[in-house]
Order: structure tokens, then C-alpha cells, then sequence
């Protein structure tokens, strides 16, 4: 076994972070970024780097073969939408696009996952060496939810499992008992936004793992950039199932968010599969 990990980047700061840590712990990091999605900086902190464009998965196992990576993880975000617009896939990948019958981002991903193993390559887990960045349980703001808001969450909590077991979103904007939006392809911070304008105001955000969730990649992320949306349409509630997905500059959060009169909250579901909220 080589000390390399290869690092497949998608957006944000969590490849750059992964790296960070990765090297703390004495790892050499080798980065396969997407154009138009990676943050150049990467090049950067990377032992050995390679620029590749959405699709070219033969592309990413040469170079990492060539490095005698052994292990790599899935990181960062990548635009859904370029999906109909902006792939340029090399021979295997248009190989492995043609096997799946299902294109959505767990089929898409666990198939990706399966070529790269067959090729020698282990995926592992996207939050090792980061499990300090999973999403806490409990109130993290100084504002606590009214017993209407905890109702919104408790709905939107169900409603956001079930969409989640169809491997649409993980995400749904409720008021009310009312399901505003949910989460598709366009992303959490769009659903938000139109969700949120449907409501007016007060509107509840909760995020959720999938049933089927796959700790190799594609957990659910919470950011500034999530708040701010909320701002924008007067939201009030972001409720998040604890341990089960990624919390970024949790200060920046917490600090914007009681500045709003926001409340955030970590939900831990209990033996009974209900959502303990206080």
C-alpha cells in the first residue's frame, strides 16, 4: 500500500480541506480537479495534480494509476445541471454512462465508485480525517423553535425521507404542514429560494440523509452560502439530521444566523425512529 490518497475534486472547500488534513496525517494527496468546478488553489497543496473535464473518468484512472494511487475519495460539489450541458466524457466514461439505466446521483456515483474499484482503486469514506465537520445534534443558535416550527420539522423531516428514498433531494422547504419545495437537480440553495418566496416568510428547511446514504460521497452540505439564501426569503427554521452530513464554517453559521433571528438545529432521530428536537 502507496501513502497516497487521490483526491477526486468537485467544488468548495472541502477537497482543499480534505488535503489539509490528509497531509497532517502524513498522506501524499493527489488531485484529479474538474475544470470549471475545482478551486484553482488546489493545484497548489496538491503532491500532484491533473485538470480533467466532466466525464473523463479513463482520464482520472490513468493519472491515478500512473501516481500508484490505491485509494482515493469523492469531494466537493459538482453542478447537476452540466449534466445536459457540459460533458465532454472520454471512451470509458460514455462506456460506464451507457450501463446505467438510472441516471441519478446515487446510480451515477456508486457506478463511477465500482469502475474505480474494479481498476484497483478503493473509495473510501469523504469524511475521513474530517469527522470533526459532521453536523452536531441539538440547538446551535440562541433562538430555540416554537411548537408550530418543531410540527414543521417533524413533517418536513418525513417528507424529506421520503424524497430522499426516491434519490430525488435531500431537502425540503415546509410552512405550515405545507410542502413549498423540494429539492431536485438545481440544488438546496435554489430549492430555498423558490420554497422560500412560495412561503413569504417563516419557512422551514430540512435537510436529511438519504435511507440509502453513502458515506463515500454525496452527503447533504450546510454553509454561510445556506443561510444567506434563507435571509433572502425571510426563512426561519434550518433543521438538519445530526451525523449524517457536513456543517462548514460552523462559527460563520451560527454567528449569521442568530444575527438573522434564525434558528439551526442538528436533529438526532431516536430508537423509535422519531426526531428528538430540543
Amino acid at each position: 500500500m502507496t501513502n497516497k490518497i487521490g483526491i477526486i475534486a468537485g467544488g468548495r472547500q472541502f477537497p482543499y480541506l480534505f488535503a489539509e488534513a490528509a497531509k497532517r496525517a502524513g498522506r501524499q494527496v493527489v488531485i484529479a480537479g474538474h475544470k470549471g468546478e475545482s478551486h484553482p488553489d488546489l493545484e497548489g497543496i496538491a503532491d500532484s495534480f491533473c485538470w480533467v473535464k466532466l466525464g473523463q473518468l479513463g482520464k482520472i484512472i490513468k493519472f491515478f494509476q500512473a501516481e500508484r494511487v490505491e485509494e482515493a475519495v469523492f469531494l466537493g460539489t459538482i453542478t447537476k445541471t452540466r449534466i445536459f450541458r457540459d460533458v465532454l466524457p472520454d471512451l470509458k466514461g460514455i462506456s460506464l454512462w451507457n450501463k446505467i439505466d438510472i441516471r441519478q446521483d446515487d446510480a451515477i456515483l456508486r457506478a463511477f465508485a465500482d469502475e474505480l474499484e474494479r481498476e484497483g482503486i478503493k473509495v473510501l469514506e469523504s469524511t475521513l480525517y474530517l469527522r470533526h465537520l459532521l453536523f452536531p445534534a441539538g440547538i446551535l443558535t440562541r433562538k430555540k423553535p416554537s411548537s408550530s416550527q418543531k410540527r414543521d420539522i417533524e413533517f418536513g423531516f418525513k417528507m424529506a425521507r421520503a424524497i430522499g428514498g426516491l434519490d430525488i433531494g435531500q431537502c425540503v422547504v415546509v410552512r405550515d404542514m405545507s410542502v413549498m419545495a423540494v429539492e431536485a437537480i438545481e440544488g438546496t440553495d435554489a430549492a430555498i429560494k423558490r420554497g422560500g418566496a412560495l412561503a413569504k416568510e417563516n419557512a422551514v428547511v430540512v435537510k436529511v440523509r438519504k435511507p440509502q446514504q453513502d458515506f463515500r460521497f454525496d452527503l447533504p452540505a450546510t454553509g454561510p452560502a445556506t443561510i444567506e439564501s434563507m435571509i433572502g426569503v425571510s426563512a426561519a427554521v434550518l433543521a438538519v439530521e445530526a451525523g449524517q452530513s457536513l456543517l462548514f464554517d460552523r462559527e460563520a453559521v451560527i454567528s449569521r444566523a442568530d444575527k438573522a433571528g434564525i434558528v439551526v438545529i442538528g436533529l438526532a432521530e431516536g430508537a423509535d425512529g422519531q426526531m428528538m428536537i430540543d
